[in-house]
This record gives structure tokens, C-alpha cells and sequence, in this order.
């Protein structure tokens, strides 16, 4: 088995620095979002009963690349994720989340507080 020990302390230290932690955190979070996608994808995939060379077929893709994509950590191009959900019969959506704020909503929350708004 590989040890990664001296990596993880690396990471450990350098998560002391806030710059450095809001990035990581960042990372991580697009990643999460790209690997449910894949999930996502791929049990519509298994639900339509098509092997990954079948969708690749529908989809127009190399094969090779489906699988890497399924198989393996990735950051697929959009294209390709809505190429292979049209496959697949289905869209990709963005739905807003909790967290932040609108840039409309900062904007006014700026204006609001200008002395000059009003």
C-alpha cells in the first residue's frame, strides 16, 4: 500500500493558511459537484441498460473516454456531459444554491448603502 502520510501532513500544514484553505475548500466542492454529475449520469446510464461503448455511440464520444470518465476522478468538458445526457434522454440544469447571495442582491445591498443611492 502507498503512504501518503508525508502528503497528508504537507496538506495539514498548508491548510493552516486561509488563503490556501478557501482554495482547497473550493476544489473540493466543484469536484463533489462533477463527480455527483458523473454519478448521476452513469446511473441513468446502468437504468437505460447501455453498456459505457453503447452511450459513447449514442453520444458520438470515444469510448475510452466514457469509461475514463466513469472510472476515474475527471473534469469533464460540458459539452461532453451534455452530449451524453441527451443520450441518455435527459438535460442538464443549474439550480441556484443557498449559500450565496445573487450579484443582483450585492449590487443592491451596495447602492443601498452608498450615500449617494436614493
Amino acid at each position: 500500500m502507498l503512504d501518503t502520510s508525508h502528503h497528508r501532513s504537507r496538506v495539514d500544514a498548508e491548510l493552516q493558511d486561509p488563503e490556501f484553505r478557501a482554495e482547497y475548500e473550493r476544489a473540493r466542492a466543484e469536484l463533489a459537484q462533477v463527480n455527483e454529475l458523473v454519478k448521476t449520469l452513469d446511473r441513468l446510464r446502468v437504468e437505460a441498460g447501455l453498456s459505457k461503448a453503447e452511450l459513447a455511440r449514442h453520444a458520438d464520444r470515444n469510448d475510452a473516454a466514457i469509461r475514463r470518465l466513469f472510472t476515474a476522478e475527471s473534469n469533464p468538458e460540458l459539452r461532453t456531459i451534455v452530449a451524453l445526457a441527451t443520450a441518455l434522454g435527459a438535460e442538464i440544469r443549474v439550480v441556484p444554491g443557498r449559500r450565496r447571495r445573487s450579484a443582483s442582491g450585492r449590487r443592491g445591498a451596495a447602492a443601498r448603502s452608498s450615500p449617494t443611492a436614493g
